[in-house]
Formats: structure tokens, sequence, C-alpha cells
């Protein structure tokens, strides 16, 4: 196959377990009905807009799939919307916060579920930005020439660990209680190939940027450490299981009280991205963009309103509200319920951007809606 400077997405997919648990609902997932954590997480729902989310737990709370469940159901509806199998893949790149088991990687997991051919893998490990980076790395393989057709997935079983058998016991204030209300599961998946869809419209993936910040910054998002930074010995690898989860070392933590300072960070990103001439604001048709919360929505918003006074937020396209907060799957699942609903059209550009607040990172991708082969002297 020869060398080629171009890789589209041609097929979308995604995944969100079980029916949708309103606000009401959650309790009886997750427990926590004292009066404290009722007060709290009603002051977190209210601020973050989520009305409702997917858990893979049953009515009592109980797992119903595993992560790696999910990843493949969201990679085979990608898979079924392009019309293609696992055999016709040659690279799978996988994103997750927390796969089911330590060893082996998550992708590796993956793929033995999903089944299909010889094929390259990648587990990216992290938080939210972790899926732009599984991107970051497929595309380049297809912009190569290495591999024709490469399907990537986000997936994130975060309900596992926020049930309230983790929170017995354990000193459990805002830090963790913030992303308990915050987070649920689901997986989003798309299909890279070195051409557009024959039939119908593709995404152009014109460039992935990440940056990390973590010199600047201390942890923000954390499990597995008694703290807020690793020492030696005091890791949940250096002591014994049972004391680690008596200490609240598996708990998912979050420094609350610098999230102000992601909200800014990003911002700053992002007018690099328009200094250095990456972003056109001016012909800028749509963003994808995650979040946690609204509260950091219209932070951005007011913003970008300094940098660019014209700024429509009808351009903006989140589905926080409806499919809640799923990690490194968002940014995929948004974007897959953007692309079926009709939302773009041949010729617009659309801007993905996820921050990640584990120890502040940002991710951006740049898409042009091109048309079918057949119909781009019109719009390409």
């Amino acid at each position: 196959m020869g060398t080629t400077a171009s890789a589209y997405l041609t097929g979308f997919g995604r995944y969100l377990p079980g029916d949708p648990v309103d606000n009401d609902g959650i309790v009886a997932r997750l427990g926590g009905d004292d009066p404290v954590t009722a007060r709290i997480r009603g002051m977190i729902l209210e601020q973050n807009g989520i009305r409702q989310r997917h858990y893979a737990l049953d009515d009592d709370g109980e797992p119903t799939e595993l992560n790696e469940e999910l990843a493949v159901k969201a990679l085979r509806a990608a898979l079924d919307d392009r019309g293609i199998r696992p055999d016709d893949l040659r690279m799978l790149a996988t994103a997750t916060t927390i796969g089911d088991v330590l060893v082996p990687g998550f992708a590796s997991m993956v793929h033995g579920r999903l089944g299909g051919g010889p094929m390259q893998l990648l587990s990216a490990s992290g938080v939210c930005a972790s899926s732009l980076q599984a991107l970051d790395a497929a595309v380049s393989k297809v912009k190569l020439g290495e591999h024709p057709r490469v399907a990537v997935v986000g997936s994130e079983l975060a309900s596992r660990s926020l049930r309230q058998r983790r929170f017995d016991g354990i000193r459990a204030g805002m830090d963790s209680h913030f992303l308990r209300w915050m987070l649920s599961d689901g997986a989003g998946a798309v299909v890279v190939e070195f051409q557009p869809h024959p039939g119908r419209p593709s995404l152009r993936v014109d460039w992935v940027r990440h940056v990390s910040l973590a010199h600047e910054h201390d942890v923000c998002m954390r499990a597995g450490m008694d703290g807020i930074e690793p020492e030696i010995g005091r890791t949940w690898q250096d002591v014994r299981i049972g004391d680690a989860e008596a200490s609240g070392m598996f708990v998912l933590r979050q420094d609350v009280s610098v999230l102000d300072d992601l909200a800014g960070a990003g911002l700053r990103e992002f007018e690099q991205l328009v200094d250095i001439g990456l972003v056109d604001v001016s012909h800028l048709d749509h963003v994808v963009c995650h979040y946690s919360t609204n509260a950091f929505r219209d932070l951005a918003f007011d913003g970008l309103r300094k940098r660019i006074p014209t700024l429509d937020t009808d351009r903006w396209f989140s589905n926080l509200e409806t499919c809640g907060n799923t990690g490194a799957a968002s940014i995929f699942i948004a974007l897959e319920e953007a692309w079926r609903t009709g939302r773009f059209a041949p010729g617009e550009t659309i801007l993905l951007a996820v921050p990640e607040s584990g120890r502040f990172s940002f991710a951006f991708a740049h898409l042009t809606v091109v048309a079918p082969p057949d119909q781009q002297g019109a719009s390409t």
C-alpha cells in the first residue's frame, strides 16, 4: 500500500448500557441515601446539569457487563455503520481510565473479545483525553500508509467504583463525592481509513494535538495513593490490598479547588491554536466539546467571547445532559450523536476539544466534512 497523506473517519458507533437513569434513580444503583450524602449529591447534580446517564449495573447495583464488553459493542456499532467486519481491521487503539484487569492491557482484552485477524494494538491510558491520544496514533499510522483501516474506541465503566461499598468506613469529602455523582458508563468508537467513505460524507482528520501541563500542575484527579502525591510506601502496591481499601486508596478523587485553573489553561491552549493558525475561528462551523459540568461550559463561553466577540454558541455541541460524563468515551459518544443526527454538512469544519483534569492535559482534533468521492467536485 502506498503512502497517503490523509485519514478519514468513516464509521461511528456508541454503546450506552441499560436504560437511562435520571437523577432520582441514582441512589438505587449507587447507594448513598444518608442526609449528608444526599445534600452533597443534590448540590453537585444541580451544578453539573446532567439529567440522565447510563450504568452497567442492575437495579440492585450489581454489574451487568465488563468494560471490554462496552468497548466491543461500540466497536461493532461503528463497524456496522461502515459496513465492514473485524477481519477488515489492521489496528485497534483503545482508551480507558481503568480496565477490568491489571494485566493484560485493555486493547488486548478488547481484541480478544472482538475477534478479527492479526492486528497492531495500542492501549492508551489516562483519563478523558486518552481517546484523542488513541485517535492520534491511529491517524498517524493511516497517514503513514502502514494500515488502510483502523478502529479507535474510548470506553469507561466507572460505576463499579462509585457504589456505596467503596465509601463505607472511609473519609469521603467533596474530593470523592464530586466524581461519584459526575461519572457514568459508556463507549464510543470510530473507524479511520486512508480514503473517504465511497457512498456518503466522511470526516477528514486535518490534525490532532495533545499537550500535557503536568510539569506546571500537581495531581488533580487520582486513585491508588494515600495523599495528593505518590510516595514510596504509600501507594496501593506497597500495602496490603485490604489496608489500601480501608484507607480509601481505591476511591476516585478530584481536587475541585483547582478546576477553575483547568478551564483557564484550556482556553489558553485553544487561543494558541488560533494564534498559530491551526484554527480559523471565522470558518469554524462546529465545536464538539467534552466537559464534566455545565459550569465549565459557561466559563469557557465567557472566556472565548473575550477573544471572539461574535462567537455563536449554537456552534457548540455536547450531550452531557443526556448521556452523562463518560470520561474517555465522551468525545466519541458526542461525535457519534452529532453525526447521526445530521448536524454536519460537506465543507464544514469541526473542532473536537477535550480537557483532562488528571494532571492537566488537553487534546484537540480538527476535522473537515468531505463529500463522497463522486461528489467532491462540489465540496472537499
